[in-house]
This record gives structure tokens, C-alpha cells and sequence, in this order.
């Protein structure tokens, strides 16, 4: 798959505003069950929005989801709608954007860092980048 088979990356900031700016726009967190639970989730309640939660891997061999396609597609969302792609770091979700892109839909993007983000000097996450860093909204487990 190219890189140039999605819209691209944007910051979480941009994909908050795209989020509240589009009725249509969707948030496709494609971390696993284990994330959700243990390390926090993007809230979009303020939006009047929820967040669309199909993991891209399986926990805990990490094998691709063979059904992610089909179970986004069965969530009914719009082809002509903006999806935005969130994991933990912006890897998974990248490589989602770029499949859903294959599958026919018009506006897939990554959202660069995720949402704890790259690892700092440390080795630690939730310091450098992401939706966390970013201080948008977001709820443990």
C-alpha cells in the first residue's frame, strides 16, 4: 500500500476541529479492547458525538483484524464521510486509513501521534505528542 492512498496526517487538534466542523465526520479508534479498557479514551461528548471503537489488531497475538473493513463499513458510516483513525501512536491507524481508502472511501485520515503518543527519552508515552499531550478531552477506561 502507498502512502499516498489516504488523505494523510493531521494533529489531533486539526481532527478535533474537523470532527466539530463536520456533521459526518467519524473518529475510528482502532486500538484494542485492552487499551480502551486500561489506558483512556478519546471523549467526544461535547460534540454530541461518539467514537467508533473497531481494533485494527487482534489482543493479544497482534494479528490484523480480517473482519476491520467489514465491521467499519457495517457501522454505516458514509463513504464520502471524513474518517479520522486514531491508535496509540498513529502506526495502526495509519495502515487503517490506507485500507479504508482501498475499500472505496473518499477521506481517511491518520491522526499523528495517536492518542498517547510517541515515547519520550525515557522510553514513556503521554509526554510528547498525541491526544493526551494535546489536551483534548478524554476518560479512563
Amino acid at each position: 500500500m502507498s502512502e499516498k492512498t489516504y488523505a494523510g496526517d493531521i494533529l489531533p487538534k486539526q481532527a478535533w476541529d474537523m470532527l466539530a466542523k463536520h456533521p459526518k465526520a467519524v473518529l475510528v479508534d482502532v486500538r484494542t479492547d485492552a487499551e480502551f479498557a486500561y489506558v483512556g479514551n478519546p471523549d467526544l461528548g461535547g460534540l454530541g458525538k461518539q467514537v467508533l471503537r473497531v481494533y485494527w489488531k487482534v489482543f493479544p497475538t497482534m494479528d490484523l483484524n480480517p473482519n476491520f473493513v467489514a465491521e467499519v463499513k457495517k457501522s454505516g458510516v458514509a463513504k464520502d464521510a471524513p474518517l479520522l483513525f486514531l491508535c496509540r501512536s498513529g502506526v495502526r491507524s495509519r495502515d487503517a486509513a490506507i485500507a479504508m481508502t482501498v475499500a472505496g472511501f473518499k477521506e481517511c485520515y491518520n491522526v499523528a501521534g495517536g492518542f498517547e503518543g510517541d515515547k519520550d527519552a525515557t522510553g514513556h508515552r503521554g509526554t510528547v505528542n498525541g491526544w493526551k499531550v494535546a489536551g483534548l478531552p478524554w476518560v479512563q477506561g
